[in-house]
C-alpha cells in the first residue's frame, strides 16, 4: 500500500491489480472558523467545506499535504448546502460528513480498500461512534440496504462513487434538514432515491470516527412540530404506507420520544403532517 498524487494506490489481490483512487470529503457547516476546522475533523484527505454564515467567500489551504476548498455562503439549509460540496466533487469517491466529525487516523485509507474490496458497491455505508441517544445503526456485518431498511443512516455515514451520483443527476432534498421548511429527514430521502435509481448499496462494519458531542443546529427536542415534520417525510418516504411506518416509528420510538408528548398526541401529529403533505 502506498500513496501519489492525492491517491491512495490499493492492491485487488483478487484480480491481481492496482488500483489508485482519491477521495473527498465534503462537509456541511454553519458559523465555523474554516481555517481551522480541517484540524480540528482530523482530516487525512482533500475536502470540500461548505460553510453557512452571513457573507460570501472563497479560500483554500493545505492541511496535511491536501487541499481543503473552502466555500462561505450567506444561504442556509443542509440541503443546500450538500449540494454545493457534491456539484463541486471531482474525486473518484466523496464521502459526506458535518462539521462535528472527529476523523480516525487511517479513515481515507479505510474508505478506499473498501471500494476497492467491494467493486460491487456503488455507496457504501460507514459505522461512526456516537452518543447512545443519537445512535440509529450499528452495523456489524457486511450486507445490502434495500428500501425497506434504508430509514436509519445519517449522511455522515454515507460513501459514494462520485461518477455514479453525478451521472445520476440526484441532489438533496431543499424542504427537508437543518435549515430548511421541515426539520430533518434530506439524508432518507436522499439514500431512497438512490436506492430507486438503482444504485447499489451496502453497509459495512468499519468505522471511520466518532461524532463530537455539541448542541444541534436544528433539533429542540420531540415538540410538536418534530413529529409534524416527521409526518411530512413519511409521506414523501412510504406514500400510502405512511401511516402505518409512523404507527411502527411512535411504537419503537416512543418510549424515548414521548415523555412529554403522549404516544397518542404523537401519532396524531404525525397523522397530520401526513394529511398535510398529501394536499400539497
Amino acid at each position: 500500500m502506498g500513496r501519489g498524487q492525492g491517491c491512495i494506490i490499493s492492491a485487488d489481490h483478487k484480480k491481481g491489480m492496482v488500483i489508485c483512487m482519491n477521495l473527498q470529503v465534503l462537509i456541511s457547516a454553519v458559523g465555523e472558523d474554516v481555517k481551522t476546522l480541517a484540524q480540528r475533523m482530523n482530516l487525512e484527505s482533500d475536502a470540500i467545506i461548505i460553510n453557512q454564515t452571513d457573507h460570501f467567500g472563497y479560500e483554500t489551504y493545505q492541511y496535511n499535504g491536501r487541499c481543503i476548498q473552502c466555500y462561505e455562503f450567506e444561504e442556509k439549509g443542509v440541503g443546500l448546502s450538500r449540494n454545493n460540496a457534491l456539484l463541486r466533487a471531482n474525486a473518484d469517491i466523496v464521502l459526506f460528513s458535518d462539521e462535528d466529525i472527529v476523523y480516525d487516523k487511517g479513515y481515507e485509507k479505510k474508505v478506499l480498500d473498501a471500494f476497492v474490496a467491494h467493486p460491487e458497491a456503488d455507496f457504501l455505508l460507514f459505522n461512526m461512534r456516537v452518543g447512545k441517544q443519537r445512535a440509529t445503526y450499528d452495523t456489524k456485518n457486511y450486507h445490502r440496504v434495500h428500501l425497506w431498511n434504508s430509514g436509519r443512516y445519517p449522511t455522515y455515514s454515507f460513501a459514494i462513487r462520485r461518477a455514479k451520483i453525478h451521472a445520476s443527476r440526484i441532489t438533496f432534498s431543499l424542504l427537508f434538514g437543518g435549515g430548511a421548511l421541515y426539520s430533518n429527514g434530506e439524508d432518507s430521502l436522499f439514500l431512497r432515491d438512490c436506492l430507486r435509481y438503482g444504485f447499489r448499496v451496502y453497509a459495512t462494519d468499519v468505522e471511520l470516527g466518532a461524532e463530537r458531542e455539541r448542541e444541534s443546529t436544528w433539533f429542540r427536542g420531540y415538540t410538536n412540530k418534530f413529529f409534524v415534520d416527521r409526518g411530512v417525510l413519511y409521506h414523501f418516504l412510504y406514500g400510502k404506507l405512511a401511516y402505518p411506518m409512523a404507527v411502527r416509528f411512535i411504537m419503537a420510538h416512543g418510549k424515548i420520544m414521548c415523555q412529554e408528548i403522549s404516544r397518542k398526541k404523537a401519532l396524531a401529529l404525525m397523522k397530520k403532517g401526513i394529511s398535510l403533505a398529501s394536499q400539497k
